[in-house]
């Protein structure tokens, strides 16, 4: 893939495999996106799941960085993540199997601003993958939310922790070849699969977030990208 980003100085975009956000700030549904349904049989997927990541503050305060406007943001992996504007970010994220097919989402996120990070909700996404995969593009619908934020851990006088928090859920329409399977077990086999996806990608994420504080406190102007695109 190739590089898709320029302006670098924050990482904040995370690469959950995610979808389509609310303008509410504690509570999004599905459902209510969703009213283009067929019809058919509908199974929900959720998952959420906390992180941490601990770091040292070094001259430039952590939260010097986490206050940063989203205007100056930058991409943490520039094969993965592409900047649309000042708070719009593309996201490809990685691929995964489901039922044997594999899954690629594409994610348009939006970044607001909060006064000790900021929350990353999903706009829209695009399925790319197996054929029976890209046929549900209009057949499902899904929220996302990802609040980042710092504090002060209690290891050392300047020991800070990243905290990532992460909801996720999406509603498809089952396509007809599994009607067959039982909703609940449809339901089941996706929500430990986003519950993995979040388990793997989530230290990820705050452990390159991490990174690009430290260069972006140990004044590096470059402001490279510290991921290539692999978990």
């Amino acid at each position: 893939m190739h590089v898709r980003s320029s302006q670098r100085s924050r990482s904040v975009v995370t690469e959950v495999s995610s979808v389509t956000g609310s303008s509410n700030d504690d509570v999004f549904d599905a459902d209510a996106v969703a009213e283009k349904s067929s019809g058919g049989p509908r199974a929900k997927f959720m998952a959420k799941r906390s992180e941490t990541y601990e770091l040292e503050e070094l001259e430039r305060p952590l939260a010097d960085y986490m206050a940063l406007p989203a205007s100056q943001y930058s991409v943490l992996d520039a094969e993965r993540i592409e900047r649309i504007d000042d708070t719009t970010f593309k996201c490809y994220a990685h691929r995964f199997k489901f039922f044997n097919f594999e899954v690629g989402p594409v994610l348009l996120v939006r970044v607001e601003e909060q006064p000790d990070g900021c929350c990353i909700r999903l706009l829209s996404c695009t399925l790319e993958g197996s054929p029976i995969v890209v046929a549900q593009n209009q057949k499902f619908s899904a929220g996302m939310v990802n609040r980042v934020s710092w504090r002060v851990s209690e290891k050392s006088p300047t020991a800070r922790q990243l905290v990532s928090d992460t909801t996720l859920e999406v509603t498809v329409d089952i396509p007809y070849p599994f009607r067959a399977i039982p909703v609940s077990a449809i339901e089941g086999s996706g929500n430990k699969v986003m519950s993995q996806i979040l388990k793997v990608m989530l230290p990820r994420f705050l452990s390159q977030l991490g990174k690009d504080y430290n260069a972006w406190a140990s004044g590096d102007s470059s402001r490279k990208p510290v991921g290539t695109g692999e978990l």
